[in-house]
């Protein structure tokens, strides 16, 4: 999967961009504020519908414009090319094309074109509410597996419908359509807990192999997935919890209670780990999410890497410049603010690569 070319208008403080890209590396060097994540979160769109950075919209627009567009022309594994349109207006439903098809609807896009980003937002997954830890196993497992996006989507819409009855102020709940709604979060949940379980027993020993690569130690890392309906059934426990649910107003039992523990050496990451520990943690979490997708998709994925060098020592810097600039990763994206962490990438990329200079949100070729 390559980007082969990238056209951006207004998008946040990016007035106008046309870019030919690296099928290898694209370096992208400048001082903080100056526009690189926004360049970065452009590819990001183009393959998940939605910023990584902000959940508004409107918010991307940029702030003296009224329109914004995000195009990418992509070659794929069997050598077809796509072109992928956005288009965002003030107070107006985007538009998102494929080809100049509009979809029906946003989830048909997803998995098209996997995608990984790394930054330091990801930091979140270890320190953030449990919500951040379901979103990264959902994100990850519905690139590859459309029937559990579904899923998602159909549990999301009966447990909403379930918390709307509960919430019946006049009292009165119609048993039978509450029997439905939990029919339906039974039956799509059962599924979404074993796509998750499977998930984690299979990501958690590359993850493992990732992160003593990079940290060149004995620390062991692991992940644990926690979930109601591993060890009881779901339908009884919502029967069970109806009454405690009504006085609540909400359901208490469910996926949507998942989570996923971080541990280092069997401890709580959140509470044990350093600032470079849990660096390299999520960097590790990130790059095994990676090869996951790498083994169950039909194109390679391709990789956002923003400002993930930063406190890192040089010998954990060392070893992700290895890891990234060896077989198996495709195009790669990589913004920071000097070029050192960059030359040494692009030593190893035998000219494949493109270096840009990002200053205002104005992106040019670096000159050699």
């Amino acid at each position: 999967m390559i980007l082969e070319e990238l056209s951006i208008l207004n998008y946040k403080n990016i007035e106008e961009a046309e870019l030919h890209l690296s099928p290898g590396i694209n370096c992208f060097v400048g001082n903080n504020g100056m526009g690189k994540t926004n360049l970065l979160d452009t590819v990001y769109y183009l393959s998940f519908c939605r910023s990584y950075t902000n959940p508004v919209d409107s918010q991307i627009i940029k702030h003296d414009a009224d329109v914004c567009m995000l195009q990418g022309k992509y070659l794929m594994k069997d050598e077809a090319r796509v072109e992928i349109y956005c288009g965002l207006k003030r107070r107006q439903k985007k538009q998102f094309k494929r080809d100049k098809k509009a979809y029906e609807k946003l989830t048909d896009h997803y998995g098209l074109i996997p995608l990984v980003m790394i930054s330091p937002a990801d930091n979140e997954l270890i320190t953030g509410v449990s919500e951040q830890r379901r979103k990264f196993m959902d994100m990850a497992i519905s690139q590859y597996d459309k029937e559990y996006l579904r899923a998602l989507v159909n549990y999301g819409k009966a447990l909403q419908q379930r918390n709307a009855l509960l919430k019946n102020e006049e009292g009165a709940i119609d048993p039978t359509l509450l029997e439905l709604w939990e029919e339906q979060m039974v039956a799509n949940g059962a599924f979404i807990h074993q796509k998750r379980m499977l998930f984690v027993e299979e990501l958690t020993p590359i993850f493992n192999d990732f992160y003593t690569r990079i940290s060149q130690s004995t620390e062991e890392v692991s992940l644990e997935y926690i979930s109601q309906l591993t060890d009881s059934d779901f339908g009884n426990r919502l029967v069970e919890n109806r009454q405690r649910d009504m006085l609540l107003g909400h359901t208490t039992v469910g996926v949507h209670r998942d989570e996923l523990e971080m541990l280092l050496n069997e401890h709580p990451m959140k509470k044990v780990g350093s600032q470079g520990q849990s660096k390299t943690y999520f960097v590790s979490l990130k790059l095994a999410q990676f090869h996951f997708l790498l083994k169950t998709g039909q194109n390679v994925p391709i990789l956002l890497l923003d400002d993930i060098f930063d406190r890192l020592d040089a010998n954990r810097v060392e070893e992700i410049v290895k890891l990234v600039s060896g077989p198996g990763f495709g195009q790669i994206f990589i913004s920071d603010t000097n070029r050192e962490s960059l030359d040494k990438i692009v030593e190893r990329s035998h000219d494949n690569y493109r270096i840009y200079t990002v200053e205002d949100g104005a992106i040019n070729p670096m000159k050699e």
